[in-house]
């Protein structure tokens, strides 16, 4: 009896430790952590670790594909990024393709690279996003007053007049974010 129970132990502590071989398998497989900086995009960190725009989003539960510099983001690998819907829609840095050149221009925010990051920035301290927010006469996803956008609410309009906003008080989105780092409002 005691080798019987000797062998069913031994048993069992080889299942254990087989079960933690395969265990470690499946975690080479793991979703990646990236600390985001200036110029990404949900668009670029899906292409660079071979995931999808669908899965990061899901992963990190992100609104308006807004990332921040500093932020950390959950990327799934590619086997978990395939099992999720393979939507390919519009995002903050929109994929445009010229012969072999990529570009990370944006058609709906007008810019790209680290001005995209610090103008969805200020987005997101201004209105969480939203092109429908309101406060008392600021309108919109960067808070413009309604004057400035003469009663065109849209989300073309708001974005039209805000690059032309910043360009004429500050030069730059990052000049703007650096302004309201240090003002709370731009």
């Amino acid at each position: 009896m005691n080798i019987k129970k000797a062998l069913v132990t031994t048993l069992g502590t080889v299942a254990v430790v087989g079960a933690g071989i395969f265990a470690t398998n499946d975690t080479a497989n793991a979703d990646v952590k990236v600390t985001v900086k200036q110029g990404d995009s949900v668009w670029s960190l899906a292409n660079k670790y071979d995931s999808s725009i669908n899965a990061i989003e899901k992963a990190n539960s992100l609104n308006n594909d807004l990332i921040y510099v500093g932020q950390t983001l959950n990327v799934p690998n590619s086997k978990q990024a395939a099992s999720v819907a393979n939507n390919t829609y519009s995002h903050t840095a929109s994929q445009a393709t010229t012969n072999t050149t990529t570009s990370t221009a944006s058609a709906s925010t007008g810019v790209s690279g680290s001005e995209a990051s610090a103008k969805a920035w200020i987005a997101n301290k201004e209105s969480s996003g939203s092109y429908s927010a309101r406060n008392g006469q600021y309108v919109g996803k960067y808070q413009l007053s309604s004057s400035y956008l003469n009663g065109d609410y849209s989300a073309a309009n708001q974005e039209k007049v805000a690059n032309s906003y910043v360009n004429s008080r500050y030069g730059s989105w990052s000049a703007a974010q650096a302004f309201w780092q240090s003002h709370g409002w731009y």
